[in-house]
């Protein structure tokens, strides 16, 4: 929002949650005043009950670009889902269709799984995407058992080369992100979050794969009485600290270095280090 402030930018969201409408309060979707400041894209795309994959948002993404470009301002694309910078940048690709009968009961019968159980037969099946999140090893398990292919090597063979070549801004506050997020789970429960999630379970059915956000399932947890506050709260920073883990590996591991400029929000210089990497980009993009 602070470039936002100071240029003429569109701002796309790579948040595979927030693009579900409704779920608004536990994603932290940009509230109404954050969005006049600037147009956003990639918020509130689909209903709760749809499927939606890195391929679809990818899609939507290359058009969203080439439609800011066109109108004269810069796309900056915000959020922390791996999964969807790698479909947009490293080649766009539709994964198979999965028989719906088999592919509800295979999900059911993994539901039950360990992440580590889970690693252990995606680390057999599709070694390359053993190291993922609980989301991607189940996708990598579906597609390796019921199309007898691996997802990596589909990946690899089937992609279309992407058009758009990004640099990479990475904050990160270090050692105090996990006060953050317990500052941030206090912050939601107090803006309203269990009447959100009590009004969503009258229209949204159980199943549905927005649930599957972080936090979502406790908090329904907490609102029916199977767990108090406190639990429900505790168990939000962990799962929240598991993944903000999970997203710093992904993003040491799988941006080209020579892209990436990091920024500490806490250090007093971070509006410099903002406005360099801005200038630097624009430079690259002229």
């Amino acid at each position: 929002m602070w470039l936002a402030d100071r240029a003429p930018v569109v701002i796309i969201s790579a948040d595979s949650r927030q693009v579900y409408r409704g779920f608004d309060i536990g994603t932290a979707k940009p509230t109404a005043a954050e969005r006049a400041r600037a147009p956003h894209r990639g918020v509130d795309v689909v209903d709760p009950a749809r499927r939606y994959s890195a391929a679809a948002w990818a899609e939507s993404a290359d058009q969203w670009i080439a439609d800011t470009i066109a109108e004269g301002r810069t796309p900056l694309i915000v959020g922390g889902t791996g999964l969807y910078l790698r479909a947009l940048f490293d080649g766009l690709f539709e994964e198979p269709a999965l028989e719906p009968a088999r592919r509800a009961a295979l999900e059911s019968e993994l539901a039950t799984w360990s992440l580590r159980d889970l690693a252990r037969w995606a680390a057999a099946l599709d070694p390359a995407r053993a190291h993922l999140g609980r989301t991607q090893l189940l996708r990598a398990i579906e597609i390796a058992l019921l199309t007898g292919q691996r997802l990596s090597e589909l990946h690899s063979v089937a992609a279309r080369e992407s058009r758009w070549r990004p640099r990479y801004l990475v904050v990160d506050p270090g050692t105090v992100l996990g006060d953050r997020i317990a500052a941030r789970t206090d912050a939601m429960f107090d803006a309203a979050w269990p009447d959100e999630v009590r009004r969503l379970m009258h229209t949204v059915p159980a199943d549905a794969p927005a649930w599957k956000s972080t936090g979502y399932d406790v908090v329904r947890q907490y609102v029916t009485g199977v767990v108090p506050r406190s639990a429900a709260r505790e168990a939000v920073v962990i799962a929240t600290r598991q993944y903000a883990k999970r997203q710093r590996t992904w993003f040491r591991h799988q941006l080209d270095a020579d892209r990436v400029t990091r920024l500490d929000p806490s250090d007093a210089g971070w509006r410099d280090v903002a406005a360099r990497w801005w200038s630097a980009a624009a430079e690259a993009t002229a």
